[in-house]
C-alpha cells in the first residue's frame, strides 16, 4: 500500500503471487487486528489505524526524527520553505518528516515518499557525502542497469557527468536539485551526520523555482540548512 489508497483482492494477488483464497485469508486476519479496513461500498482494502498508531510508535522510538523535529520547524519558519528529512533505503530517497510553509504555492509533504537518488538534492547528498563503496554499490545497482531515469529535461544520465557531479557535492558538503527531478522545483540539501562522522541522513529546502532561485539556494539557504543539519 505504499504506492496505492485503496486495493482490490485481485490486483493484491497479482501483485503478491498468491492465489486469490490465499490473500482473502490474510486480509481477514490483518482486518481482524485493525493493520486493514475494507470499503462497504467498493470491496476494495486500505490500511487501517493500527498502521497509524505503528508509525507513531516507530517515530517515538526514533531519536533522529524526535530531535530532528524542531529543526524542520524553525528552517521552515526561517527560509519560508518546505523542509525535509531524508534516509537512502534500496537507492532510492525515503522521506521521514518534513514541515510546510504557509505559502499558498509551495512544495507538498513528502513524507512516506521514496523518490530516486540521482535527481534529488537529498539523493545527491546521501550519495556523495558517503562512502566510496555506498557509490559503487549504486553503480552496481542502478547505473548499469537499468540507467539513470531522466525526469525532467535537467535530469543528469551520463555516468561520468554524474560522478563528477557526485564528487563535487562531496567536496562542498551539500547538493541542488535545480528542477532535475520535477520542472518548476528547486530543492538543496545538506548531510546529517553521526558521533563517527558517518552520514545519518540529509535535510533539504525545497520551494518553487519563481521564488527559490539558485542564488538563493547557494546563499541563505545554504547557510541556514547547513547550521540546521549541524544541529
Amino acid at each position: 500500500f505504499s504506492e496505492d489508497d485503496e486495493l482490490g483482492v485481485s490486483e493484491l494477488s497479482r501483485r503478491l503471487g498468491l492465489h486469490k483464497n490465499n490473500v482473502f485469508r490474510l486480509l481477514a486476519t490483518l482486518e481482524e487486528r485493525g493493520y486493514i479496513e475494507q470499503s462497504a461500498s467498493s470491496d476494495r482494502y486500505w490500511l487501517g489505524v493500527r498502521c497509524l498508531e505503528l508509525g507513531r510508535s516507530y517515530a517515538r522510538g526514533r531519536t533522529l526524527l524526535s530531535s530532528a523535529r524542531a529543526v524542520l520547524e524553525d528552517l521552515t519558519e526561517q527560509t519560508g520553505e518546505s523542509s525535509h528529512l531524508g534516509v537512502l533505503r534500496g537507492f532510492e530517497v525515503v522521506h521521514l518528516d518534513g514541515e510546510s510553509p504557509r505559502h499558498l504555492v509551495a512544495t507538498v509533504s513528502r513524507v512516506g515518499m521514496r523518490l530516486p537518488a540521482h535527481c534529488t538534492a537529498l539523493g545527491k547528498v546521501l550519495l556523495g557525502c558517503s562512502s566510496d563503496s555506498a557509490r559503487e554499490e549504486f553503480d552496481g545497482n542502478v547505473m548499469r542497469s537499468p540507467g539513470l531515469e531522466k525526469r525532467t529535461e535537467n535530469t543528469i544520465v551520463d555516468r561520468d557527468k554524474f560522478f563528477e557531479h557526485l564528487r563535487g557535492v562531496g567536496v562542498q558538503g551539500f547538493g541542488v536539485d535545480l528542477e532535475e527531478c520535477e520542472a518548476g522545483l528547486c530543492c538543496v540539501a545538506a548531510p546529517i551526520f553521526d558521533h563517527e562522522g558517518q552520514v545519518l541522513a540529509a535535510l533539504s529546502v525545497s520551494g518553487p523555482a519563481y521564488r527559490v532561485s539558485e542564488d538563493r539556494l547557494l546563499g541563505e539557504f545554504r547557510s541556514q540548512l547547513v547550521d540546521a543539519a549541524n544541529r
